[in-house]
């Protein structure tokens, strides 16, 4: 399967360790680092110290791709303080399943120089850029908010000849302006119907009428006759001031 329009892009690439390497110390424990090179760009991870022959590394780089190139290499060295640091084992690491799917997580075996097994070393690559085949060719179902919706008017003309149509003739049509009160007509009873209206506050308050003349100021004499007898002196009504004894 050919890969093409990979030139620019990024591609991640973990280093996390390796497994079962040759071992190439005699007395004290080896210290292996890994690099990783594509094209002219190189990356080294840093030494395990004592790592021996399952060194642990985590360690990410970033390679930017060019079209047409689909390998890595990857080499792992024994670091030495003295001497040249010894070459353990290299392998080529192919790009076509993280291109093709975005992820791959795998190990790749090592060889030496004379083509001898020298382990392994795991890789965990990505590649966001890809054209994943089951989302670009899969058919799926269309989201329920892209189905069209039936628009369905409020009041819509009934077929031609319907019984409705011929019904409606039978109501009368609706006055384009209601005034208040309605025009005296067979459907409302007549004005008259209704009470008078009143006024909105009560008139100016007029005393009941009396059955006796209103009084007058200062009273007038009594006549004696009204009252019983015996209740007032004879003479009355007495004048103020009394008379001296």
């Amino acid at each position: 399967m050919s890969i093409s329009g990979i030139q620019g892009r990024i591609l991640e690439v973990t280093v996390v360790g390796c497994t079962k390497l040759k071992d190439t110390e005699w007395i004290s424990r080896q210290d292996p680092y890994v690099s990783v090179e594509y094209a002219s760009t190189k990356y080294r991870t840093r030494t395990c110290k004592d790592g021996g022959k399952n060194p642990t590394f985590q360690e990410k780089f970033v390679f930017t791709l060019i079209e047409g190139l689909l390998e890595l290499n990857v080499l792992v060295w024994n670091s030495n303080t003295v001497t040249h640091d010894d070459f353990i084992g290299a392998g080529k690491v192919q790009l076509h399943k993280v291109l093709s799917g975005g992820f791959d997580d795998g190990s790749w075996p090592l060889q030496t120089k004379t083509g001898r097994h020298a382990g392994e070393v795991r890789l965990i690559m990505h590649y966001v850029n890809a054209n994943k085949p089951g989302m670009s060719y899969a058919p799926s179902a269309p989201p329920v908010a892209a189905a069209p919706v039936p628009q369905v008017p409020h009041f819509s003309a009934p077929p031609f000849g319907s019984s409705y149509t011929q019904s409606t003739s039978n109501y009368p049509a609706p006055a384009p302006h209601p005034s208040y009160p309605p025009p005296n007509s067979a459907g409302y009873p007549p004005t008259s119907y209704y009470p008078p209206q009143q006024a909105a506050y009560p008139s100016p308050y007029t005393p009941p009428p009396s059955t006796y003349p209103p009084p007058s100021y200062p009273p007038p004499a009594h006549d004696p006759r009204h009252y019983p007898p015996g209740s007032y002196p004879p003479s009355y009504p007495p004048s103020y001031p009394p008379p001296p004894y």
